[in-house]
């Protein structure tokens, strides 16, 4: 863990997000588009797409910095280990969790095929582990919400590191985290309205307040040893 960390519940805050993100597109609308196409590009690249949307995160946060920034610094494969094992992790666990709804429907076939009709057991069961599964997962995203952000702003490379750290920070506000995900993932299809093709303009909307989201928390718990030592004089 950096030793500059103080993991611990984020203070989320929703709206100023939303708000900042789109700040952000009026302000440089030019800089985030044109680091968002670059981003896209990369995720072509098979078992790079976490890692072009990393690099764009860092990219984004130069941006808002006033720091110089190229987009061509997207195709940075620094941090192409930790995303790589992260997207391994991904793809292992939904493949295991799609093995029993395998079995279920093989022998649902089966019954079928013998001219028999599936059995509402099967069928309610199957139901009803498809919705655990997706509750699963659901879950697991959100705990894991800013595991993105440890890696590409603080240069976690250890996973399961990354994983502890996130599920302290997202302590009390999956609901807030899930809504949030929720609302800029609508507003960010707003542009499919325009036959398709605005949607290149909307979606960058989803990462900007994404990295708003993201660099509050990571400064919500860094720990800042100059204030700390002040504190400690005082006393």
């Amino acid at each position: 863990m950096n030793v500059n960390l103080t993991p611990k519940p984020i203070n989320f805050k929703f709206g100023e997000y939303i708000n900042k993100g789109f700040e952000l597109l009026k302000k440089d609308f030019g800089g985030v588009f044109v680091g968002f196409l670059v981003a896209f590009l990369m995720t072509i690249i098979p078992l790079c797409g976490l890692l072009a949307v990393g690099n764009y995160y860092k990219y984004l946060r130069k941006l808002t910095k006033n720091q110089p920034a190229s987009p061509g610094e997207i195709f940075d494969f620094k941090d192409f280990m930790p995303y790589l094992i992260l997207q391994l992790i991904i793809i292992g666990g939904v493949m295991i969790l799609y093995i029993p709804i395998t079995v279920i429907l093989f022998m649902i076939g089966i019954t079928s095929e013998n001219g028999g009709e599936p059995s509402v057991i099967s069928i309610l069961f199957l139901i009803i582990f498809g919705i655990c599964m997706l509750v699963g997962l659901l879950y697991f995203s959100l705990k894991g919400f800013y595991i993105c952000a440890l890696i590409s702003f603080k240069g976690i490379i250890d996973i399961k590191t990354a994983w502890n750290i996130s599920k302290v920070m997202s302590k009390g506000n999956l609901i807030n985290i899930f809504l949030f995900s929720f609302v800029i993932g609508i507003l960010s299809q707003i542009g499919i309205l325009a036959c398709g093709i605005g949607l290149f303009l909307t979606l960058p909307f989803m990462y900007t307040a994404n990295y708003f989201a993201f660099e509050d928390a990571i400064q919500q718990i860094e720990y800042d040893e100059i204030t700390e030592i002040g504190i400690t004089e005082k006393y």
